[in-house]
């Protein structure tokens, strides 16, 4: 997640550097292995990944009851809308999902509002992002979008967690994500739309004007994700989502910028293949 502090020195941030590099580069490299295969391969490690961060949400809020059954069969619909249908087909499973989730909390015998709208959140949240990552990667050139999309996330992150813990001094959402600052989120914009559109060089498919809008909606979307999910973290009085990458924390953890980045990316590029 782009996270940032003041200053500190140097020694332990160029450790703590190391390490995120350590752990996010491999993560990118699967990431962008999956995405150059694309498909069925594709979709279904994306069940697998959304299967881990529902998990780890509705393991936040367990004692609110989500209706957990009803949360995973929408995810695989959504998935399976994505992969084999349109988006028609995709938005009638999203709205399909809160009739199935009444049903499902009904017969647990633990009908209440808050369980049905967290069960609700972890879809509409989650899996529906996962989703629209499956649909951008079927659109033309979709792939090589997706891997903008990825790659202008990773850099954003990363340039406004080292510029923030370099240069931080104005918090950005104290409340939120104390160790957030204001020069460490203008680091993040600024190098993810770099970021695309360095990458887009090598795509001669992709206009420098295209490649900036998406560049801009990718810096601005996933910060954006990232701190929705520390919103949901703080909330929920846990520090972390999970332990599936250690100390990076949960599954949740290292996707919750994606989530935003990926339907950000998928309707500016359809946009701009339309237009």
């Amino acid at each position: 997640m782009a996270g940032s502090q003041e200053a500190a020195p140097g020694p332990r941030m160029r450790s703590e550097l190391l390490e995120r590099v350590l752990v996010g580069l491999p993560a990118l490299g699967a990431a962008l292995a999956l995405v150059a295969v694309g498909g069925v391969t594709f979709a279904v490690a994306l069940a697998l990944l959304g299967i881990a961060c529902l998990y780890e949400l509705y393991q936040l809020y367990a004692d609110v009851g989500p209706a957990w059954p009803a949360g995973f069969a929408a995810l695989l619909g959504l998935l399976a809308a994505a992969q084999w249908g349109t988006p028609s087909q995709v938005l009638l499973v999203a709205v399909a999902a809160l009739p199935l989730t009444f049903v499902v909390a009904l017969f647990s015998g633990r009908a209440r509002t808050p369980a049905i709208a967290l069960t609700l959140l972890g879809v509409w949240w989650i899996a529906l992002a996962l989703a629209y990552a499956v649909l951008l990667r079927r659109l033309p050139h979709g792939g090589g979008i997706v891997l903008d999309v990825l790659v202008g996330t990773f850099v954003g992150d990363s340039a406004a967690y080292l510029g923030g813990r370099a240069i931080g001094r104005h918090k950005l959402a104290p409340r939120i994500s104390p160790n957030k600052t204001v020069e460490g989120l203008l680091l993040g914009l600024a190098f993810a739309v770099l970021a695309v559109f360095v990458a887009s060089r090598f795509q001669h498919w992709l206009h420098a004007a295209d490649a900036l809008a998406l560049g801009a909606g990718v810096a601005l979307a996933a910060p954006l994700g990232d701190l929705f999910e520390s919103f949901v973290k703080r909330d929920a009085g846990a520090k972390d989502t999970g332990r599936l990458f250690g100390a990076h924390g949960g599954a949740l953890d290292r996707l919750d910028a994606v989530l935003f980045a990926a339907v950000t990316g998928f309707y500016i590029w359809h946009a701009i293949l339309v237009g």
